[in-house]
């Protein structure tokens, strides 16, 4: 059947453990999707001008890529193989005043020898004397109403989402399934379907921030590969009257 159609929609993207097939990732907030099948050709060449004879195909290749504004812990940890934990340690900083007899009082308890602190006028220079642990801190070379800045590494089992990216650490195999709609000509709207039946997310991304221009794009590229029936990408086509499934 001749239908001729035209695509300007994203996939909706789900991403299936190759080996259990249970749904690790659905992806419905991609700005771009892309599919691309790539392969080589050499040739036999004879004669005079030494022409082109024959054509050998081979070394299939292909990749789907994902552009998307928006992200989540469950993506990063798609990308990366980390699990998602719940604790974490970091680093806080406070400017705050100095109180009667030098105390100084953190709004986190500070990990054993990590807490130091600085005058205003001196942050990150030289360190003040201080004593203390937890939250309850005295400051012996300050006097009453100073501001100092305080640094100290707090840890947190609550409330907090960790990926630990390691040396170790690879992302998994998956199957790939995006579906979007095109338009045909008589105006129908045609659902289309890509199921990539076996893919890798490559372990290469760019995270950045900026404070001007668009929100920052984070691309998600992965590799084909031929499951043990040597498919790669499947494109399907739904003709049921025209109907979006």
């Amino acid at each position: 059947m001749m239908n001729n159609t035209a695509n300007r929609e994203v996939c909706d993207c789900v991403f299936l453990d190759y080996k259990t097939k249970k749904p690790a990732l659905y992806v419905d907030y991609a700005n771009t999707t892309t599919q691309e099948m790539t392969g080589n050709t050499v040739y036999a060449y004879g004669g005079k001008g030494h022409p082109r004879r024959i054509a050998f195909q081979g070394e299939k290749e292909g990749t789907i890529t994902i552009e998307t504004q928006l992200r989540s812990f469950q993506l990063y940890s798609f990308l990366t193989g980390a699990a998602i934990e719940k604790t974490a340690k970091f680093i806080k900083r406070e400017v705050l005043v100095v109180g009667a007899d030098g105390a100084i009082t953190l709004t986190a308890s500070a990990l054993a020898g990590t807490a130091f602190f600085f005058a205003d006028d001196d942050d990150c220079g030289t360190a003040l004397t201080a004593t203390g642990s937890g939250t309850a801190y005295s400051i012996t070379d300050a006097a009453e109403g100073d501001k100092v800045i305080a640094y100290y590494w707090v840890e947190k089992s609550a409330g907090v989402q960790t990926l630990n990216i390691k040396s170790t650490t690879f992302p998994g195999t998956f199957i790939f399934q995006g579906d979007t709609y095109d338009k045909s000509e008589d105006g129908s709207i045609v659902p289309y379907l890509y199921i990539a039946h076996k893919c890798a997310p490559q372990p290469t991304f760019s995270l950045s921030q900026a404070n001007t221009g668009d929100p920052a794009s984070l691309t998600i590229t992965c590799d084909l590969l031929a499951d043990e029936d040597d498919n790669m990408l499947t494109m399907t086509e739904i003709l049921e009257d025209g109907a979006a499934g």
